[in-house]
């Protein structure tokens, strides 16, 4: 990882390299393609916040992040949270910090926007990225979104 990393806004020129990013093979079933997240940004701009991350000219990751959603769905508004949706980083960039980079990129936009917590959820598994997050501070909140587990991160 190096000083040069940076988040890009996808935009008609990057559009195409943001789709055709890929995590390893067997990482498929984590989490879903690009495009998939791409939709749904298209879906939920007030939300969504769909960034590339890049090293340097290369592209490395992608991340998604989401704001001030109603997390119990009920339409109280009792449960606002923000948080981490969707990291990619591709295949050949893993293990270079760019996921570490993601998390703390989203935090600083989460703390920018007056907001105190991270939310993230993961599919459970020996190859899933647990480890990952409870390696940067994120406690399991005991609630599922799905067949994902939800981690917390406090930014005080």
């Amino acid at each position: 990882m190096t000083a040069s990393l940076r988040l890009e806004k996808i935009t008609p020129d990057n559009v195409e390299a943001a789709i055709a990013l890929r995590v390893h093979p067997d990482q498929d079933h984590l989490v879903a393609p690009v495009v998939t997240s791409l939709a749904e940004a298209y879906a939920q701009p007030d939300v969504a916040w769909p960034r590339l991350i890049f090293d340097g000219d290369r592209l490395v990751g992608f991340l998604m992040a989401f704001f001030d959603i109603d997390f119990a769905g009920d339409g109280t508004g009792t449960d606002i949270r923000s948080g981490l949706w969707r990291p990619n980083i591709a295949a050949g960039e893993q293990g270079r910090g760019y996921g570490r980079f993601a998390v703390q990129a989203v935090a600083a936009e989460i703390r920018r926007r007056g907001g105190t917590r991270l939310v993230v959820s993961w599919r459970p598994g020996p190859d899933g990225p647990e480890a990952f997050y409870l390696g940067l501070g994120f406690r399991p909140t005991g609630e599922t979104s799905g067949d994902q587990r939800v981690g917390e991160l406090a930014l005080t």
